[in-house]
This record gives structure tokens, sequence and C-alpha cells, in this order.
């Protein structure tokens, strides 16, 4: 990439969306692992992460429960979403080698807040879109981690999946210096003029979310170089990844405009029968935030787990 490029995307990107948020915040490496206080004793554990230019509030509705223990990462160079909290340095945080504002970073820090923080025995670990791609990546480079995980991938990013046409076609003609022009393009224009092409039907919450999307990075740097990884690391990953899954679920939507359906309905069913693969009706890449019926009980839990 051209220094000069560089220079106009490492500007500063404003946080422009955070949440009132009652518990620990750690930083890990660039990233961050959030904590959430919860009122009654836990039963569950879920780790919940974010996909690509979207932050932790995601899962926060979704997991509302006074008994589940919710912890929630920030990515690499993503702005932590938090109101009220500083955010502390944990004793168990480990440097992370790995190129920040990639998947193989952020699955690091996945691992070491799985490893470190949950207090119960019946976890949960469910990414979003990229998240699906990171929770993959971790995974693969610590199964011994996930023998007794419960595994969620909501319309993720896969091995051997691709983008969907309409956002290749967006992207092909961008150059880096680009980047900082359109972002800025993006942000004036009502999210009316592409909302309900990428987003689907919106909601309120939908609407809260999406609508700071480019504002969820500490610069443009990051947005390009996540870009750039999620497409290399979808190609170069075999959906070999998956025989270390023990007790997992794709969560397909009925319309995706992000990613490409076919490609990610392809990849999962080369997946073995630990998996299941539920196509939901929601109307959009957005799953959780369309309806919150598509997310799995705790019911579903591995029995090994609960015992």
């Amino acid at each position: 990439m051209k220094a000069s490029h560089v220079r106009k995307l490492i500007k500063p990107i404003d946080s422009a969306y955070s949440e009132m948020f009652s518990g620990r915040v750690y930083r890990v490496g660039k990233g961050a692992v959030s904590v959430r206080n919860h009122s009654g004793e836990a039963e569950q554990t879920v780790i919940g992460v974010h996909g690509f230019l979207e932050n932790h509030c995601y899962f926060t509705q979704a997991y509302e429960s006074p008994a589940t223990e919710l912890i929630l990462l920030t990515c690499s160079n993503y702005h932590i979403p938090v109101n009220g909290v500083t955010p502390e340095a944990p004793d168990w945080g480990v440097p992370i080698k790995h190129l920040e504002g990639t998947i193989e970073y952020d699955a690091c820090i996945l691992n070491q807040a799985l490893s470190n923080l949950p207090t119960t025995g019946n976890i949960r670990v469910h990414g979003h879109s990229r998240g699906g791609a990171v929770i993959l990546e971790a995974l693969s480079r610590r199964p011994e981690l996930y023998e007794d995980v419960e595994v969620i991938l909501e319309a993720p990013a896969l091995p051997q999946g691709k983008l969907h046409a309409l956002v290749t076609t967006l992207l092909e003609p961008v150059s880096h210096g680009m980047w900082p022009w359109l972002i800025r393009l993006i942000n004036s224009a009502p999210s009316s003029a592409y909302g309900q092409t990428f987003f689907g039907k919106m909601n309120p919450r939908k609407k809260q979310l999406l609508s700071k999307l480019f504002s969820a990075t500490i610069d443009h740097l990051t947005i390009v170089r996540n870009i750039e990884n999620i497409m290399e690391w979808m190609a170069r990953t075999d959906t070999s990844v998956y025989d270390e899954v023990r007790h997992g679920t794709f969560l397909i939507p009925a319309v995706d405009r992000i990613l490409d359906r076919t490609a990610m309905l392809a990849s999962a069913r080369q997946s073995p029968t630990t998996m299941r693969i539920v196509e939901t009706g929601a109307p959009s890449h957005f799953i959780t935030l369309d309806s919150r019926e598509w997310v799995p009980g705790f019911d579903t839990l591995p029995t090994a787990a609960q015992s």
C-alpha cells in the first residue's frame, strides 16, 4: 500500500456510538473484552464476537437474562462502545503477535477471554458475520478450549465463502486512496439510501446500531484491512476446520446481501453431523437484530456441558 494512502487511512475516526454498561472492561492488545454484571447466579456464559463494522451491543438485547454471564469482544482497532467504565489491563493478558485488524489477531483475543473469564461450565460462543470467521480461526488454534463449548455461527464468513456480488461490485473500483472519501460520502448520505438494499427491513434496534457503522473503527485503515483479510481468509481456509467443532449451529438468513448465501450454505454443508444448519426466515444478514426468535435456547446445550 502506498505511504500516501496509509497516511490518509490512519486519520482517526471519532467514536459515534456507545451505550451504558455495567461491568468490567479489559484491554487485550489492540482490542477489549467486556464482562457484564449479572444480577442472578450465572447459569450459562455467552461470549459474543461482533461482525465487520459492528460493535458488541449487537448481542446485548439477545442475551438479557440475569442468569447469563455475558462476555463481549471488541475487535482490534475498534472503539469500545461503553459509557462510564474505564478499561483495565488484566493480569492474564499476553501479547499478540499478529497484525491488528485481522481475523487471526482477534482470534487470539477470543482465546484469551475464553481461557480466563467464564465462571460457568455452560459456555456458548456466538459470532456474527466476520465474528464467525474469528471463532473458527480461534478454534483451529486451540481446539482443546472448545471441547464442551457450543458454537453459534450467525450469517458467518466461512471457509470457501464469498462476499455478495453486490458488495464485490461496489468494492472493485475502490482504490485504497478512495476509502476516506467514500466513507465520508456514505456517512453524509441518509442510511435509507442504501439501508434497505443491504440491511433489509429496518426496526428500531437495527436503525440504532447500523446507522453508525462507519464510525466503529478507530481509523479507515482498519476498514480496508478487515475487508482484504476477510476475503483472503475465506479463500485460503479449508472447510476441514469444522472437524474441530463438537457442538455447533449455523444460522443462515433467508436473504443476505452482504455475504453470498449460496457459498455460505455450500461451506456449512461440508461440516460434520455435530453441527446443525438452521435456515432461518430472517430477511437480512442481521438475523439476531431481525428477531431474537432465531437465537437458539440454552436447552440445546450439549449434555456433557450440562453435567
